[in-house]
C-alpha cells in the first residue's frame, strides 16, 4: 500500500485526489489547513486515511510533519493546495500578493523539498505531482496565474533533480467545479466554456483520474511534463 501525501485534500479537486487515491489502494496523508474537512474526510474513510492539520506556508510545521513520517515508505506527494482571490492586479493588496505567493508556490517547493530528500537519501522511486491550472496560458487574475506557471518551472526542475528516483509532473485542470469556482466571474466562465471544443465541463474526478494515472504503473514513464485537462480551450 503506497504511502501518498496530498495537501489541500479537505475538499474539492484536493478532496477528488485523495478519493481516488483511496480507491486505487494507497494509504493517503491528507494535509489540510482548516479542520473540519480533516474530521469529516477520516469520518468517510477510516484509518485510510491520516489526517495532518498543516497551514503549508508554516516550513517548521512542514519540517515536523515530515519527521513523522521518517519511518513510512513515501511514495507520493500531490501538492494541492491553493487559493484564488479572482482580482485583478490592480485590486490586489501587498499582503494578499504574498498570500497567494506562499500558498500557491512556497507551500509546494517546501513539501518538494522535504519529500524529494526523503527519497533520494535512500534511493526510493515515487512521484510528485503539481497541480497547476490552464491559467498559465493566460487568466484573469494575475497573481494566481503567475504562480500555477511557476509550478510547471518548479515541476521541470525537480524532475532533472530527482531524476532517476522521482518522476515529477503537473496537471493543469481547466475550469472545475469546485470551491474556488465562486472566486471566477461569469464573464470569464462563459468565455473559457465558449472556447472549449470538448463540451464536457471538467468534474474534480476528472482531475483526480489523471493524477491517479501519473501514480500508477501505467504513469511511470512520464517525468517533466504537464498534462491539460481543458478541454482544448486554449487551442
Amino acid at each position: 500500500m503506497p504511502n501518498i501525501i496530498v495537501t489541500g485534500a479537505g475538499k474539492g479537486l484536493g478532496r477528488a485526489i485523495a478519493h481516488q487515491l483511496l480507491e486505487d489502494g494507497a494509504r493517503v496523508h491528507a494535509v489540510d489547513r482548516e479542520e473540519a474537512p480533516l474530521s469529516s474526510l477520516s469520518a468517510e474513510f477510516g484509518s485510510s486515511v491520516e489526517c495532518c492539520q498543516i497551514d503549508v506556508t508554516d516550513y517548521g510545521a512542514i519540517e515536523k510533519f515530515f519527521r513523522s513520517l521518517a519511518d513510512l515508505p513515501l511514495f507520493g506527494l500531490v501538492n494541492n493546495a491553493g487559493i484564488l482571490l479572482g482580482k485583478g492586479l490592480f485590486e490586489y493588496s501587498p499582503e494578499e500578493v504574498a498570500r497567494v505567493i506562499d500558498v500557491n508556490l512556497k507551500g509546494a517547493i517546501y513539501f518538494s523539498r522535504f519529500f524529494g530528500h526523503a527519497l533520494l537519501s535512500r534511493k526510493a522511486e515515487g512521484c510528485i505531482i503539481n497541480m497547476s491550472s490552464s491559467s498559465i496560458y493566460g487568466g484573469a487574475d494575475p497573481v494566481y496565474s503567475a504562480t500555477k506557471a511557476a509550478l510547471v518551472g518548479l515541476t521541470k526542475s525537480c524532475a532533472l533533480k530527482f531524476a532517476p528516483y522521482v518522476r515529477v509532473n503537473a496537471v493543469a485542470p481547466g475550469i472545475v467545479e469546485t470551491d474556488l469556482f465562486a472566486a471566477i466571474s461569469a464573464e470569464v466562465i462563459q468565455r473559457c466554456r465558449h472556447a472549449e471544443l470538448v463540451k464536457k465541463p471538467l468534474r474534480p474526478q476528472d482531475a483526480a483520474k489523471t493524477v491517479g494515472f501519473l501514480m500508477s504503473e501505467a504513469g511511470r514513464n512520464y517525468t517533466g511534463a504537464t498534462f491539460d485537462l481543458n478541454n482544448g480551450f486554449h487551442m
